[in-house]
């Protein structure tokens, strides 16, 4: 057996910062280096951050990306770090023939890169290139072919790229073929609610059909509508958990593994399941790294439950987009309703409540108590508040229309336009307080809810706000803090939901959760029990807010499947 010590670096990079994404590999592989690890391993596309979207169909940027590798290794090595093999996610770019009719220009490829001795030593792409939910890397890239194994000092290791692992098949199936004693996969593999088991039972049953240990290296941090949450770990050979990474921050977790000696290559294949097998030795015996360590499986703080890692995730999300954006301070227009004040705190969370600037704004639509309510709370948290009438702002759209208007509907356009002013004129960064419930049914394009350029809460239905506010209450009371939610704001507001107001809001979100998730059909929900009357109200509602939805800033997805890319529906349709 052959002792090796494993870095996992759970890093956080941007998309298109190849210079300070190469800074944090390097930085965490001096790290792992001085920590004594054998091997560094870094997340699907570490150099070029990820998702790149249509930037993998720029040559300029595939070539930067290509280029930035290479700097990269001769920089380890300038380092002092040439003996420590680093791998890394980078772009890369089939060379030779052209791409086939209906394959991206270019033949660019997720590909990860074996860094060792000042050069790159191996590249291999990934195969199974996801097609479904956020993912559309068919557009961006070509498969690759290959299954690459390091013999590192005796034992050997195989790598593949994060959807490698998820289906059945492809370079993960030749593992077994090719007599690893462990697989690693580098992933960028996205947050939603729940998903932190399945991906452990994933690796473990991939462990089991492989014969190998299994480790698992996750980026984390935030990236426009995605929030990835590391949770990088190791499973054994049986599949049973060795060790875990902290979640929803940075961390370089290193583990110490026992792997099987190689065998003689001589008995190896050169090709399995279709697949062509390189290799590259790391020769010679490991270095001493010390005593063996006892495994780390990072708990879950307090611990953290479901609701709790919802709100962490949202926090993670909303702090990267304001930072990797270059914004210095947000501002949230509090309408008195739990979502506003919900948003509020996790801004206060993720920046600073001194870089917060709450905009109370009484009027038409706007419960008094619930302002007054809010008002208080954001200025307990520390947050800049001021309070801006909207009531002249109504009057003169009122003037401007010249026919009877609804006085409310006025106030919430009035109080998007007002934050929005604020906003263009002290260069805040202002953020939607729109719920996925609002967004649904079209309500959120009605109120100053709406405005902004990024909604925390955009893929959170309305009773989970109620139950991240609660929860976030909770918390603030157990620190002694007063709640950042007051109870008035937490009140239901039955002008806000239309048609739809009469329904209890547990049964509505069910039902559009019903309607939008699984993509069930009115006969389909009245069977399974809605009222079919409040069936036909809320998919009729769904449908017209198509337009609008689109109209609706970013907001950080947390659900199998959010309204968006997730959920792609033409706006012009008769169907239904």
């Amino acid at each position: 057996m052959v002792q090796l010590r494993i870095a996992l670096a759970q890093i956080n990079p941007t998309v298109g910062d190849l210079e300070g994404n190469c800074d944090a590999i390097a930085e965490n592989a001096r790290r792992a280096a001085d920590d004594g690890a054998h091997l560094a391993v870094f997340p699907e596309m570490a150099v070029t951050g990820y998702s790149v979207e249509d930037l993998a169909l720029r040559n300029g940027f595939v070539a930067a990306s290509i280029q930035a590798v290479h700097r990269l290794a001769e920089r380890l090595a300038a380092d002092g770090l040439g003996r420590l093999p680093v791998v890394v996610g980078f772009l890369d770019r089939r060379v030779g023939g052209s791409a086939p009719f209906g394959q991206p220009a270019g033949a660019p490829q997720n590909a990860l890169a074996l860094l060792h001795g000042g050069a790159v030593r191996l590249v291999s792409a990934k195969h199974h290139l996801p097609n479904y939910g956020v993912f559309d890397e068919f557009r961006y890239f070509v498969p690759g072919d290959t299954l690459p194994v390091v013999r590192l000092h005796g034992a050997d290791i195989a790598f593949a790229v994060c959807e490698d692992l998820w289906q059945d098949g492809g370079p993960v199936a030749a593992v077994r073929a090719a007599r690893a004693g462990m697989l690693i996969t580098l992933n960028g593999s996205p947050y939603e609610r729940g998903k932190g088991g399945v991906r452990l039972d994933l690796c473990r049953r991939r462990a089991r059909e492989t014969g190998a240990a299994v480790g698992y290296v996750n980026m984390t941090g935030g990236q426009d509508d995605l929030v990835f949450e590391g949770d990088s770990l190791v499973v054994d050979a049986h599949g049973e958990l060795v060790s875990r990474a902290p979640r929803f921050e940075e961390a370089l977790h290193t583990t110490d593994v026992e792997l099987p000696e190689g065998p003689d290559e001589a008995h190896l294949p050169d090709e399995a399941g279709g697949f062509r097998i390189v290799r590259h030795t790391v020769g010679g015996r490991p270095g001493a790294s010390g005593a063996a360590r006892a495994p780390v499986v990072t708990p879950s703080p307090d611990p953290l439950d479901d609701t709790g890692e919802v709100y962490r995730a949202l926090v993670v999300a909303v702090r990267d987009h304001v930072r990797k954006n270059g914004f210095a301070s947000v501002a949230v227009g509090a309408d008195g309703g739990a979502g506003a004040a919900l948003t509020a705190a996790i801004a206060a969370d993720a920046v600073g409540a001194d870089r917060v600037h709450t905009v109370v704004m009484p009027g038409p639509g706007a419960r008094e108590e619930a302002l007054n309510a809010a008002e208080k709370a954001a200025a307990a948290q520390g947050a800049a508040v001021r309070v801006r009438s909207v009531q002249g702002l109504v009057d003169a759209y009122g003037a401007a229309v010249g026919t009877p208007s609804d006085a409310a509907a006025l106030g919430g356009q009035a109080r998007g336009g007002l934050v929005a002013a604020l906003s263009r004129q002290e260069g805040h960064l202002v953020l939607a307080t729109g719920d996925k419930t609002d967004l649904a049914i079209g309500t959120a394009a009605h109120h100053g809810d709406h405005a902004g350029a990024f909604a925390p809460l955009r893929d959170c239905w309305r009773t989970l706000v109620e139950q991240l506010a609660r929860w976030r209450n909770t918390r603030a009371a157990a620190e002694g803090a007063p709640e950042p939610v007051p109870a008035e704001c937490l009140a239901r507001d039955d002008g806000r939901a239309g048609a739809a107001a009469d329904a209890d809001p547990r049964v509505l979100d069910a039902l559009l959760e019903a309607y939008i998730g699984t993509d069930k059909g009115v006969q389909d929900l009245v069977a399974d029990g809605f009222d079919p009357e409040l069936v036909r109200t809320a998919v009729r509602l769904v449908d017209r807010a198509e337009h609008r939805r689109r109209a609706y800033p970013p907001g950080p997805k947390i659900t199998k499947r959010a309204l968006g890319r997730d959920r792609r529906l033409p706006i012009t349709s008769r169907w239904g």
